[in-house]
């Protein structure tokens, strides 16, 4: 399992500014957790404070673009975080109860079948949490417990000082007019018009953010929901 090109080029930062150690940790982190539960096809692990989301994934697998779309219409790790309580899902239920469309059909598209969000705490607070993709229903049957304990050790708080900004993020992702494949950025701003009622100015941040906090280009997220949702084009 490897970092994406974001996440990788986010870690060069972080050792920038002195923290040498968390790429070892997160390598050392995510091959045990793969070791553990061999079917296990992606993570990302997010920061609260700095609206960082560091993507680890196996090869062919597009989670970040998955990230993303929970960015855009919400989703389980985003639930995890706000309850501060683990989450499992598989794609079948989410598709059968209607919970989460957005992020229920790219997960069936993107042949993911579960996602496990657990959150972080510090001093009894909230300061992240990882999402883990899954790729069968039963992926993370018995190893709930296994994982939280492989991640639970990871310290968000190490990576304050980082200056990592979101808000940095945000303005190289924005005026997504500028891209070339604007078509495809329009038909996103569609779906999103018609899965939640917003009208297109809005429905067009919501994009432009969600693509910032997953570390993915506008167009690669536009793109993204394009072939989910829509097949034809």
């Amino acid at each position: 399992m490897e970092p994406i090109p974001a996440t990788h080029e986010a870690l060069l930062e972080f050792e920038r500014y002195g923290d040498l150690q968390l790429r070892d940790d997160l390598k050392r982190q995510t091959a045990l957790a793969q070791q553990l539960v061999p079917g296990l096809v992606g993570v990302s692990l997010g920061l609260v404070a700095e609206d960082l989301v560091l993507t680890y994934v196996a090869t062919g697998v597009d989670v970040a673009a998955l990230d993303a779309v929970q960015y855009a219409d919400d989703g389980p790790c985003l639930e995890a975080v706000r309850n501060g309580e683990t989450v499992r899902t598989d794609a079948e239920s989410l598709l059968d109860e209607g919970k989460w469309q957005l992020f229920a059909q790219a997960s069936a598209a993107a042949g993911i079948r579960s996602s496990l969000s657990m959150p972080f705490r510090r001093d009894g607070v909230v300061t992240g949490g990882v999402n883990l993709y899954g790729e069968a229903l039963d992926t993370f049957e018995g190893h709930v417990e296994a994982l939280a304990a492989v991640f639970g050790a990871w310290a968000p708080g190490a990576v304050a000082n980082a200056d990592l900004s979101f808000a940095t993020r945000r303005e190289a992702a924005k005026a997504p007019r500028r891209l070339k494949s604007q078509t495809h950025v329009d038909h996103a701003v569609g779906i999103l018009v018609s899965a939640r009622g917003l009208e297109p100015q809005a429905a067009e941040q919501k994009l432009v953010d969600a693509a910032a906090r997953a570390g993915v280009a506008v167009h690669v997220l536009a793109l993204a929901l394009v072939e989910m949702f829509d097949p034809t084009q």
